[in-house]
């Protein structure tokens, strides 16, 4: 029995993208999105409990897409709510493992070595999150000006962000407000450090019709 509860969140509607489709069900390389991240998880560890949050009215839509392309991995589905945080917390309840791995379901193409040195150090650490350098020069901008910032000092945040179950638990007890902009932020507000791994720079969040497109072929390299 794995120690470890995955929850892969999907409870988007995607309007960046456009369409009527939320982008989790988008295909790429004859499969949603979502699916390639589930199958990616379970790929790395068959026996972890993995968590879908999804919004009510699309869980049927996902049951045909499963039947569609024969998907049998086992999984369970948590009520996606009104905002990312309202989803994670609903998810939480269901949660069997002592570790907690929280990633976006729209990031099929997180790497296995990613996904292990998260995993091997949120058991060392208590709670840690993958990262990418910035490489583009960075400006603050104000009301009517801006100014260069040094670009060493920020880096780009992925997920899975993995956590102890206990600390996680802790962090969702804080109210919502709009200031929480992931689950590391919620943990760090509630007093605990966040520590920092190398993430894999392909591992981007799929977004827009140009995510899409890089997802696509990133996709075609790994088949």
């Amino acid at each position: 029995m794995s120690n470890y509860s995955i929850i892969i969140t999907a409870g988007g509607i995607g309007k960046r993208m456009g369409g009527d489709l939320p982008k989790q069900f988008i295909e790429i390389a004859g499969k949603p999105i979502l699916m390639h991240t589930l199958e990616l998880f379970y790929k790395y560890d068959c026996n972890a409990q993995l968590i879908l949050t999804l919004p009510a009215e699309w869980k049927e839509y996902w049951q045909e897409l499963l039947q569609k392309h024969q998907c049998t991995i086992p999984h369970v589905m948590s009520e996606g709510g009104s905002e990312r945080y309202h989803s994670i917390k609903n998810a939480l309840k269901i949660c069997t493992g002592d570790f907690i791995a929280v990633h976006d379901g729209v990031r099929p193409l997180v790497s296995i070595e990613t996904i292990s040195l998260c995993f091997k150090e949120v058991e060392k650490r208590g709670q840690v999150i993958p990262v990418v350098p910035i490489n583009e020069s960075l400006r603050q901008v104000f009301d009517d000006s801006s100014r260069a910032v040094n670009r060493m000092g920020y880096c780009i945040v992925q997920t899975p962000q993995c956590f102890k179950k206990s600390v996680l638990e802790n962090a969702y007890t804080i109210p919502f407000h709009a200031g929480i902009t992931d689950d590391a932020s919620l943990v760090e507000e509630a007093g605990f450090p966040i520590h920092l791994i190398d993430g894999n720079i392909e591992n981007i969040k799929i977004t827009n019709k140009m995510d899409l497109e890089i997802a696509t072929y990133y996709m075609s390299l790994m088949n």
